[in-house]
Order: structure tokens, then C-alpha cells, then sequence
């Protein structure tokens, strides 16, 4: 093998071993998102989501069905993902922030979330219509269709710091 090859694989080597994954990402819990997420100036958010039916989530199922891996993985952000991934998340917490918007670890920090495009790459999901019917889809027993202008309505939790 000659120096340029050799090069080659040991950055390659640096490269992935260093790199941020998917896998880096961890769940952290509603409850870290409130420490910023809860002020009145930035649109009390953690109160909205608390008041709302993805925090109940866990809430609406009844009997065994709070241990039916079928209904938690739409009912309970930390039952849906590895445990390995849990890093503040519980169960009893149902339809986290991270949910919808990716787990926090990497992009918690005000630092990081005043640049949109550096907390993309830290993890942070912009939901849409295409992350809200990974639950609200017809392997639901409940469901009865889905509008995704109405229901966001229903949730909005905009930061008004932001528009």
C-alpha cells in the first residue's frame, strides 16, 4: 500500500469515527424543552403542549393497552425508540416535544437553536404533514381521517420572537 492509500483510509477512518450520527441523537424530555420553551415572550409552548392531547396521549389508552407496543409507539415518544436513545425521556410523558421535532441532546442549547440551519444538522425536525401521519394514519383503530391544516391549527405553538 502506498502513502496516498494509506492517507486515504486512516481519514477515512478519522472521518467516521468522529462523525456526528443519527444514533448520537438522544431523547431528553419535555421537561428540558421548558427551561426555554415556557416563557410568555416566546409563546409558552411546554404550556400549549401540556394542555394538549399529545401529553394526554398516554392518558387515552385504556387497560393493556398502555403495554401494547402497537398503541405505544404512537402514544409514548419513549416507548417508540430504542431505550439506548433515552436520556431524560419517560414513557409516561406520551407524545413528547422530540416526537415531532427530533430528539434534543445536540440542539438544546440557545447557541445552537438562534441558527436554524446548524439545528437542523444537530437533529432538529421541522415537522409536517409527512412526520404527523407516521401515527395519524389508518392503522389507527380510531382514526377517522386527517386534515393536516386543521389539527396544526389546533396544536400551533409558534415562538412569536420568530416571525
Amino acid at each position: 500500500m502506498n502513502y496516498k492509500n494509506l492517507f486515504l483510509v486512516f481519514g477515512l477512518v478519522i472521518l467516521f469515527s468522529t462523525g456526528i450520527s443519527a444514533q448520537d441523537f438522544k431523547y431528553i424530555g419535555a421537561v428540558k424543552c421548558k427551561m426555554c420553551h415556557n416563557k410568555a415572550d416566546k409563546g409558552e409552548q411546554f404550556n400549549k403542549w401540556q394542555a394538549g392531547p399529545h401529553a394526554k396521549a398516554m392518558e387515552s389508552l385504556k387497560g393493556d393497552e398502555a403495554k401494547d407496543p402497537k398503541c405505544l409507539k404512537c402514544h409514548s415518544t419513549a416507548a417508540s425508540v430504542d431505550s439506548k436513545l433515552l436520556a431524560g425521556l419517560k414513557v409516561e410523558e406520551g407524545v413528547s416535544c422530540e416526537s415531532c421535532h427530533g430528539p434534543g441532546s445536540m440542539y438544546k442549547t440557545a447557541a445552537i437553536m438562534k441558527n436554524q440551519k446548524l439545528s437542523l444538522a444537530k437533529g432538529l425536525i421541522l415537522p409536517d404533514e409527512a412526520v404527523c401521519k407516521t401515527c395519524h394514519n389508518e392503522e389507527s383503530p380510531n382514526y377517522k381521517g386527517f386534515n393536516f391544516d386543521e389539527y396544526v391549527a389546533k396544536i400551533a405553538h409558534d415562538d412569536p420572537t420568530t416571525n
